[in-house]
């Protein structure tokens, strides 16, 4: 037992010191940026195959730029359907060094480990650097899980970065193909499973002293924009019965969001973006724009929150005798994680001594867009820090990752018995 125990910690020290290593392929010297298909990220991408490599496994990129270590089953089983893991490796602007990057690091030090004992499972594993998720270079996420879900999109090879770079001329000059990505897919029969191990990016598990959670489903999203348009007019001389304020009309349907949104746990609604366009302190606002973002384990929660804000958006712009524009920009159904793979991540928390924590996921993952290929299972590791994530204070603890060493390896120890 104490061996084992010192397995897993060297594990969780491991992923630890190369989340270390792999911040310093940044765009920027000050904060941690890595964007889609930049030097920095294709650095990133070599050091990844560099450390797979040395864990024993076989390794390859495809069209989309996803590194994909094989780790090979025991003999017979070459063909066997996978265990695939892993999650993606570019971040946001001023990131932090553990979203995404651990999912990949922590399963690659467990199988160093295995590595390092000769050991060999009745399957293969695969992990994955997913190459984009974040949406951050070309406006458009879950790029690498997508190209290997079948369900990546050929009209974002158009879209196009602040330097007027498509995607499509930025992979061919990084030596991929736009044309080729199609055949990056993934068939359905080749995966028996994925799990991705991921940080919470929230408060819970930390607010509860708990180092890991079960995630039973990844909410659903719907965003818009929206526009409003009043007439602008002094501060000092329109009665305030006679206004046609933009800004306030935006604020109150905020502040509904936030009523609304605030009824049901797990349901959640957000205006991320609040602008005026060229106020000043003594104009009413003739104009506002904001965004909206509602989301929910439960779709038919979310269905029904959407519903009931646009139409208090309508009640509001007859009421204020404003015009109010809505733009859908995104819907994403939740996508349930599979019962028998939270059943084994629980049985292997369960055997480390922890309590089993069920949450669902607020945030999107690579396990959305693989949940069309196969099951999917999710694993959250505490956020210390108040539970800040996407941010340069977003961390965890050495011991939480031993932890998660721990149950992941028991996870793939017990995975099919």
């Amino acid at each position: 037992m104490k061996d084992a125990q010192e397995q897993f910690r060297r594990c969780g020290r491991q992923s630890m010191q190369w989340a270390d290593q792999l911040a310093l392929h940044s765009e920027s010297p000050d904060m941690l940026t890595r964007t889609y298909l930049t030097k920095e990220h294709q650095a990133a991408a070599e050091q990844l195959m560099g450390w797979m490599l040395q864990a024993g496994m076989t390794v390859r990129r495809d069209h989309a730029g996803n590194v994909i270590g094989r780790y090979a089953a025991q003999p017979g089983a070459e063909d066997a359907p996978a265990l695939v893991t892993g999650s993606h490796f570019d971040t946001v602007r001023n990131a932090g060094k553990y979203d995404g990057n651990l999912g990949i690091l922590l399963p690659l030090a467990c199988i160093a480990e295995w590595h390092r004992q000769g050991r060999r499972f009745a399957f293969p594993i695969d992990v994955i650097g997913f190459s984009e998720e974040e949406g951050v270079r070309f406006k458009a996420t879950l790029l690498g899980s997508r190209a290997i879900a079948g369900t990546f999109d050929q009209s974002v090879l158009e879209n196009r970065d602040a330097a007027g770079i498509s995607m499509r001329e930025a992979l061919q000059a990084a030596g991929f193909s736009g044309a080729g990505i199609a055949g990056s897919a993934w068939p359905r029969e080749s995966v028996a499973a994925f799990v991705e191990v991921h940080i919470e990016q929230g408060p819970l598990l930390l607010n509860e002293g708990i180092p890991v959670g079960v995630v039973t489903a990844i909410s659903g999203a719907t965003r818009f924009m929206a526009e409003v348009r009043g007439l602008a007019g002094h501060a000092g001389t329109v009665p305030m019965h006679m206004r046609r304020d933009a800004a306030m009309a935006a604020a109150e349907v905020g502040l509904f969001i936030e009523r609304r949104c605030g009824i049901k746990p797990g349901l959640v609604g957000t205006m991320g973006i609040l602008e005026v366009a060229n106020g000043a302190a003594n104009v009413v606002p003739g104009n506002a724009g904001f965004s909206i973002d509602i989301r929910a384990e439960q779709d038919a929660d979310r269905v029904s929150a959407v519903a009931d804000v646009v139409a208090e958006i309508e009640r509001i712009a007859v009421r204020r005798n404003v015009d109010i524009r809505l733009r859908k920009t995104h819907e994403a159904s939740s996508v349930p994680c599979a019962p028998h793979l939270q059943v084994g991540l629980a049985h292997a928390i369960e055997a480390s001594g922890l309590p089993v924590r069920l949450l669902p996921s607020g945030a999107g993952h690579d396990a959305m867009a693989m949940a069309a290929i196969a099951d999917v299972a999710m694993l959250f590791v505490r956020c210390s820090n108040g539970g800040i994530s996407h941010h340069p204070d977003e961390t965890m603890t050495e011991d939480d990752a031993t932890v998660a060493a721990q149950v992941f390896s028991r996870f793939v120890e017990n995975f099919g018995v």
